[in-house]
């Protein structure tokens, strides 16, 4: 993948440097980011993973696969952690996160402490050899994803739509909770995607409507 496609891939993943194109397959344009060695692009990891994992279209499993050497599988759980570690800089919350961590070697948990506090006290760090900004990071992290979620405004509305990604996700199917967002938005459906919208989906959000169902699901949580 040459540069000008992997920018353009970029944008479908949240990190609009340029106009978006055609999409194809974010495995491969994580890989291309972090063995590319360039901060600006790892600058923006953190916000691709995050918007690759909400689409549903990251496999960690099958990415550290095709890595041919132990170094490059070492670069990527860097680059991971230090996504992780800025998720929890701003109290984020992913369920994704957490079987992402149970898939990395334990040493992990330092790197990713070092780089939480390295954050929290704005001081640059080392990833594989590469120097990186705090400041940078954030900025990126905040400006790119606020791009990408427009109609939340202000890290606290993002911060909300990730609480209702997260119990989307409990709920729905990756390509329902797609569906329900993008129907959510406004945005047009295809007539396939309307159709399954309509078979699917639309039962499961009648239902969660259903006043009834909500007074019992919190009587019952007040009894757990």
């Amino acid at each position: 993948m040459d540069k000008k496609v992997l920018l353009q891939q970029l944008h479908a993943l949240g990190f609009p440097l340029l106009e978006p194109d055609s999409f194809l397959s974010a495995d491969l344009v994580l890989c291309e980011v972090f063995k590319s060695k360039d901060p600006r692009l790892w600058e923006g990891f953190p916000v691709v993973l995050a918007n690759a994992n909400q689409k549903g279209l990251f496999n960690y499993q099958s990415l550290a696969r095709s890595l041919k050497t132990q170094s490059e599988k070492s670069q990527l759980n860097s680059l991971l952690v230090m996504s992780f570690a800025l998720y929890e800089f701003y109290n984020l919350k992913f369920y994704w996160v957490k079987e992402l961590l149970k898939a990395l070697p334990a040493g992990y948990k330092n790197e990713l402490d070092l780089f939480l506090k390295k954050l929290k006290n704005d001081e640059d760090f080392k990833v594989n050899n590469v120097t990186m900004s705090a400041q940078r990071l954030k900025g990126a992290f905040n400006n790119y994803f606020s791009h990408f979620q427009s109609a939340l405004g202000d890290l606290l509305a993002q911060k909300q739509e990730f609480g209702l990604e997260y119990a989307l996700s409990q709920v729905f199917s990756p390509k329902q909770k797609e569906l329900f967002l993008k129907k959510l938005k406004g945005e047009k459906l295809t007539k396939t995607e309307k159709e399954y919208f309509s078979r699917t989906v639309k039962k499961k959000v009648q239902a969660l409507a259903n006043t009834e169902l909500h007074q019992f699901c919190n009587k019952l949580l007040d009894q757990l």
